[in-house]
């Protein structure tokens, strides 16, 4: 799957289906036009901010914009993983799940080399973000407030407010994320 295409296809279905010009959808989501317009082209892979801006401006989950379609049974393979990256590549985000609207949930692998971090912006209102840590050491701050997970720890949140993650040790930390959506 090249995500890039996958991407672009679902930005612009999504902006088409809320009958959203260009200059609307830049207003919605604090992305710029032209960013908007190469996107939809496949011009460009977003990053993981500008992708969460664009989900969080439609109002639709971060995996609408970057899986295509479902299947009965979906069987992911490590190899074929077509991760996003942040942070010059110290964080990054493997979408695994996409949300649909039966679950009302997203899960993701995370893996976060040592002092790689990621500001996330506010979710959509009422979502919770629940972290398992498998490996490593991860520093999670919601609304101001720092948490310090290791192995085999776990946390629950609302991520509708600002929220950040980081690796603080020496080793690279694993993580398993789930982001549920209310109705």
């Amino acid at each position: 799957m090249d995500v890039t295409a996958v991407v672009a296809e679902n930005v612009k279905a999504i902006r088409t289906k809320k009958r959203l010009t260009l200059d609307a959808a830049a207003a919605l989501t604090g992305v710029s036009r032209s960013m908007l317009a190469q996107i939809e082209k496949g011009e460009v892979n977003p990053t993981i901010s500008v992708l969460w801006k664009i989900a969080n401006g439609y109002k639709v989950s971060f995996t609408s914009l970057v899986e295509d379609g479902q299947q009965e049974v979906a069987v992911l393979r490590q190899a074929e993983a077509q991760p996003l990256a942040e942070d010059e590549g110290r964080y990054v985000n493997y979408p695994l799940f996409p949300f649909d609207d039966e679950h009302l949930f997203e899960t993701y692998r995370i893996h976060i080399k040592p002092g790689g971090h990621l500001s996330a912006q506010p979710h959509l209102e009422g979502s919770e973000e629940y972290i398992t840590v498998f490996a490593g050491q991860l520093q999670i701050t919601v609304d101001g407030q720092a948490y310090t997970l290791t192995m085999g720890d776990s946390i629950r949140f609302h991520a509708d407010v600002a929220h950040t993650y980081c690796n603080p040790g020496a080793e690279d930390t694993e993580l398993s994320m789930l982001i549920y959506y209310r109705k």
